[in-house]
């Protein structure tokens, strides 16, 4: 095998608990990733150079600050026989919106390479390798619905195959995880959900979609800059059908969920006028494999 590609699928946050700061500086939480049926697409090629070669449709990743070259340099500090590379990568995926679209990228390419050179890397060495750089790209391993605690690397693997109907909302504003996670600190807010993250994985193990609507739930919502405008789109989602609206991860993006897929498209064809608009579904794969290979 000289060439891969891989879909690099979004997340969405079901429940998103902030619970505390840790001693190394790092906070818990206890979130439901769910990933969606948006993605970026990822082809990866070998040649016999040693050299890494990136071509993206954004010009802002053609730097090696980007998440996949570090990944490439931890990988290949660690297994001689990789080779140089060349990736095409085709972002889809909003970037600086709560959908985890880096950190799914380098996930998807840490799996890439160790299918095309053969690496037989452990699971349990790919969760550390992913830990390393950053704590998202761990629950981004997993093709489906899962639960993340702690720093995010504690996976719990919902058993649902729950498909149901997002709409997504990019408003023309940018969030910084660090900062947004200072913001938190500063105004000391932690969660103060009950067992939100409890009965959202019983409404996807149980196909309840009203179950999931009622208990979502993020705590970078309080201290979101931007609130009203978060606000605003929210109001709109359910005034166009929507049973349920949250704002994903650190933000910006703002997603509704739906009942069936004509109001879903009824909601994007409205909204699409006015802001940079998505629609999609859940995602959980079939597969039995603890990642989606």
């Amino acid at each position: 095998m000289d060439r891969i590609y891989l879909k690099a699928r979004a997340k969405i946050n079901l429940s998103l608990e902030v619970l505390n700061k840790r001693d190394d500086n790092y906070h818990n939480i206890k979130s439901i990733f769910q990933k969606i049926n948006l993605y970026d697409e990822i082809y990866i090629e070998k040649n016999d150079s040693n050299e890494f070669k990136l071509e993206t449709n954004i010009e802002s990743l053609n730097n090696t600050e980007n998440i996949i070259y570090k990944a490439y340099l931890k990988l290949k500090e660690k297994y001689d026989n990789i080779s140089g590379i060349k990736i095409i990568l085709k972002k889809k995926i909003p970037m600086q919106a709560g959908l985890g679209g880096g950190s799914t990228d380098c996930a998807s390419f840490i799996i890439g390479i160790n299918k095309l050179f053969n690496l037989n890397i452990s699971k349990n060495e790919i969760e550390i390798i992913g830990r390393s750089l950053g704590a998202d790209v761990v629950p981004c391993f997993y093709n489906k619905a899962v639960l993340a605690e702690e720093i995010g690397d504690k996976i719990t693997i919902i058993n649902s195959n729950f498909k149901y109907y997002i709409v997504i909302v990019k408003p023309n504003i940018c969030c910084n995880t660090k900062e947004m996670y200072d913001l938190i600190d500063k105004k000391n807010k932690t969660s103060e959900a009950v067992n939100v993250s409890n009965r959202i994985i019983k409404g996807l193990i149980e196909n309840d979609i009203g179950l999931i609507a009622n208990n979502l739930y993020n705590t970078f919502e309080d201290v979101q800059l931007e609130n009203d405008l978060i606000k605003n789109i929210k109001e709109k989602f359910i005034k166009n059908g929507a049973i349920g609206s949250l704002m994903t991860g650190s933000g910006s993006c703002v997603y509704g969920i739906f009942k069936d897929r004509y109001m879903a498209q009824e909601t994007y064809k409205k909204l699409k006028i006015y802001y940079e608009t998505y629609i999609c579904t859940s995602y959980n794969s079939k597969r039995s494999e603890k990642f989606d290979w």
